[in-house]
């Protein structure tokens, strides 16, 4: 398929944000990305015109009763059929900070065995209280199933930028040793927070920004088409978006979030 024939859906509703910058992001690698509202899209029941779904940041619903419970039911409620069936022809879903929290809460992630009507885990408040906006580092983890980074050299340090408040991931305490060793063998871990240098960061802040449970920064899903992370790859998509430009000698012309978006267009120029 053409770059300019891909059609990418940023998904709105009341409290989403950085739709804007996700969708230049898309558009700057010459796809064709829509903003379109969660309304419009069970209105015209058109989800399946599009080749991937992007669950952006923000506050969905005011992130009333928990971070993005209320989107993540209504989404399931409103797009049911169409949303199962973009998922089993595994076309790319990619939840942003917001966005990541509703595909746990909607059971689409981790997705130890496909679609799970309840979820397998959860993002709690920052350990260290409040919401906390800056930049860290993240270690690829992942060995080459999750398609949103397969641009990214394992074990590379990427350096991007967080804002949550609710971005603590966490698996059932019985349960935890088990989920996290069905995320090696799957190859479903991606993202790791880490020092600068690449050492892991082991719950200290503000190396790890929320006390997330074993530096866990982003997951996929067992077919690697799904994919979630608390940090935000649209804002660091430009050098110039990082916040020590200006000390720079030499600027590059892209940050580190652009592989993302870079990866995710390959896969769809190749798939459809």
């Amino acid at each position: 398929m053409k770059l300019d024939e891909i059609m990418v859906c940023v998904l709105r509703v009341e409290g989403t944000n950085c739709d804007a910058e996700t969708k230049r992001a898309f558009q700057e690698l010459g796809t064709r990305a829509e903003i379109v509202h969660l309304n419009d899209l069970r209105r015209n029941e058109n989800l399946l015109d599009y080749h991937a779904l992007v669950l952006p940041g923000g506050f969905s619903y005011g992130d009333y009763v928990r971070a993005g419970a209320i989107l993540a039911r209504g989404a399931l409620a409103k797009l049911g059929v169409a949303m199962k069936r973009f998922v089993s022809e595994e076309r790319p879903i990619l939840g942003i900070c917001n966005g990541f929290q509703i595909l746990v809460e909607a059971g689409l992630l981790p997705g130890f065995d496909g679609l799970g009507a309840l979820p397998q885990a959860a993002l709690a408040p920052n350990l260290s209280i409040g919401y906390h906006c800056m930049w860290v580092y993240l270690k690829h983890e992942n060995k080459g199933k999750c398609i949103f980074t397969s641009k990214i050299k394992n074990d590379a340090i990427l350096r991007i930028p967080v804002a949550h408040g609710e971005g603590r991931f966490m698996f059932e305490k019985s349960k935890q040793a088990q989920q996290l060793e069905r995320l090696y063998e799957n190859d479903q871990l991606v993202f790791r927070y880490c020092s600068e240098e690449g050492a892991v960061a082991e719950g200290r802040f503000p190396v790890n920004p929320n006390g997330s449970f074993h530096d866990i920064a982003g997951i996929c899903d067992s077919s690697g088409t799904i994919f979630g992370l608390m940090p935000h790859p649209e804002r660091a998509y430009y050098g110039w978006q990082q916040p020590d430009w200006t000390k720079k000698e030499e600027l590059g012309k892209y940050g580190d979030g652009r592989l993302v978006f870079e990866s995710v267009v390959e896969y769809l120029t190749k798939k459809f």
